[in-house]
């Protein structure tokens, strides 16, 4: 408890925190818009790639929770950040068609790349598309990864995401994967700074005990972990990352974070 006293900013994580399987979670909503009366600065952060910033914002506001533009950091903006940063103009996507529009100041190259791009692009991973990445990154191109989370939950059940793929193809290649979503740094710095907080004055709030709690706390933030989403007791009890915080879920942030 002694570290949430520290907080004067919030992340908070998106899929597992505040809805689940398509369902806004009890109390998400209510949540949000008590944290935002109390004056608590706020940004909604999320591995996913499988939407655009555009997408992800309509998105939360179809469930009842506003979020500006600004306010939004998906790992599509950490790659363009990441990219911009480095000069770099010619990229190809293993992302879904609809996250294009966020690498609008790029050029599509599927000839010779300068990086490879990838993300969650779920059943339409195929060997092809596997196969293409793998030889665009023999040719030269920068390896980025949205993010590397093994799964995510659906209706369906456990189904994989990003990071076995993201595995695949450095074991092919050699080449080792710049991570420019959860939990790089680069990704929660830039957020932090859009707060005008440094990382240790802010907590990140989410299901993942590893990108969420451990990514924030390797940097010097407060981790706080919600038994909700992918949340598992087992893996809590076997790893050692310890959550500066462990609450049952987003409704019960309000009351710890404003007293």
């Amino acid at each position: 408890m002694a570290a949430i006293g520290s907080v004067h900013g919030l992340l908070l994580d998106l899929d597992g925190t505040l809805y689940d399987c398509g369902e806004v979670l009890p109390g998400a909503i209510e949540a949000v818009a008590a944290l935002r009366r109390g004056g608590v600065p706020l940004r909604f952060v999320t591995n996913t790639s499988r939407f655009s910033r555009r997408e992800v914002g309509q998105y939360l506001e179809s469930l009842g929770i506003a979020a500006g533009r600004d306010e939004l950091f998906t790992t599509t903006v950490g790659a363009t950040a990441w990219l911009q940063v480095r000069g770099i103009e010619r990229v190809a996507l293993c992302l879904p068609e609809a996250t294009e529009e966020d690498f609008a100041g790029f050029k599509i190259d599927r000839s010779k790349p300068q990086a490879v791009v990838v993300g969650d692009l779920g059943s339409d991973w195929t060997f092809d598309v596997m196969n293409q990445a793998f030889r665009w990154i023999l040719q030269g191109a920068l390896l980025v990864a949205t993010h590397t989370n093994r799964f995510w939950r659906t209706v369906d059940g456990p189904t994989l995401d990003a990071g076995p793929f993201v595995a695949a193809l450095e074991y092919a290649t050699g080449a080792e994967a710049t991570v420019v979503g959860k939990p790089s740094r680069e990704f929660f710095q830039s957020a932090a700074d859009s707060l005008g907080l440094g990382l240790n004055a802010v907590a990140m709030v989410g299901d993942d005990i590893v990108n969420d709690v451990g990514g924030i706390q390797a940097l010097g933030g407060t981790g706080i972990l919600l038994r909700t989403g992918k949340f598992s007791q087992a893996e809590l009890t076997q790893s050692h990352i310890k959550p500066d915080l462990l609450l049952d879920s987003i409704a019960d942030l309000p009351s710890v974070i404003l007293g």
